[in-house]
């Protein structure tokens, strides 16, 4: 390989690694199988996954959610170097100005193809990608405020799916707030991780105003929260063989918890942090075993 070739590979790992893509790819398959099992389980999978304007939405959240990234990156350059140096040594191998290049082009690409389906498409990805901003720049700094705005453009992009289909169903409802719930634990682990950097930065999160373990308590609060939609949708709705996840969550969240009072480390939180990952990426595949006979139905 030569050195240009090997330059400009690795500025496209660089890139890469700063939009996370491998959690947009994610978001990507979420947002089908919750449109295929969930929002539209009444009609055929074909006509779903050959629905132009959900194939424009979903590229539309997925360019909306790496620009978001990338103005994180560029905000957070300072705190990332003291919490992830070995990432960030990654990350800037491309250059701030070209970040915000990408950032400003990856936006406009996002609201244009939102105009191909319709003007509210184009309303609700002019503000999302206001809010990513505003969220990046100013609100993660404050405690509760940036968290819970964290947790909100997390649920947003299934919002869209869900205004798309106007698919109703209590179901969902509580779907979306077992998902809320965990987002905003991950949130609370994180910022227990990062919180050398955030208290150099003087980033007022959660853990830096009001101390470690305050911070434990309230994610305990949450956690208990987190099992009750759980338990509801086993208990009071038929989500076939996903019950399954759903009693996995609650065994999973509870050795979390444990796992929680146990930590001092910035390793011990990675790996709960990574628990927490894999609760939700879990849940994303899991939602294909809703009905498995009406998906067969469907497919033959």
């Amino acid at each position: 390989m030569s050195r240009e070739n090997k330059r400009l590979w690795l500025k496209f790992l660089s890139l890469f690694s700063v939009i996370r893509g491998y959690n947009i790819l994610i978001i990507v398959i979420a947002q089908y199988l919750a449109s295929i099992y969930i929002m539209a389980h009444h009609i055929p999978i074909k006509q779903v996954v050959l629905d132009v304007n959900l194939f424009l939405i979903v590229v539309s959240t997925a360019l909306a959610i790496a620009s978001g990234y990338l103005i994180n990156n560029f905000y957070d350059s300072e705190k990332d170097l003291i919490n992830r140096p070995q990432k960030t040594l990654l990350d800037n191998y491309v250059s701030q100005k070209t970040k915000l290049g990408v950032y400003f082009t990856l936006n406009f690409l996002s609201v244009i193809i939102a105009s191909y389906v319709s003007f509210k498409a184009v309303l609700f990805y002019s503000i999302y990608i206001f809010i990513l901003w505003l969220y990046s720049h100013k609100l993660k700094r404050y405690p509760f405020l940036g968290t819970l705005t964290a947790g909100v453009v997390a649920i947003l992009p299934f919002f869209i799916i869900f205004v798309y289909y106007r698919n109703f169903e209590e179901v969902i409802i509580v779907h979306a707030v077992f998902l809320f719930f965990i987002i905003l634990i991950r949130e609370l682990v994180k910022d227990l991780e990062n919180l050398k950097g955030d208290f150099t930065l003087d980033y007022s999160t959660i853990p830096v105003k009001y101390n470690v373990k305050f911070t434990k308590r309230l994610i305990s609060i949450l956690v208990i929260s987190t099992i009750i939609p759980a338990l509801i949708l086993v208990l009071y709705f038929d989500s076939g063989y996903m019950d399954y996840y759903f009693l996995l969550c609650v065994v999973l969240l509870i050795i979390f918890l444990f796992q929680l009072w146990r930590s001092e480390q910035k390793i011990h939180y990675l790996v709960l942090h990574n628990l927490l990952k894999f609760v939700i990426v879990l849940g994303v595949f899991s939602i294909m075993l809703i009905d498995i006979e009406e998906v067969l139905k469907r497919i033959f």
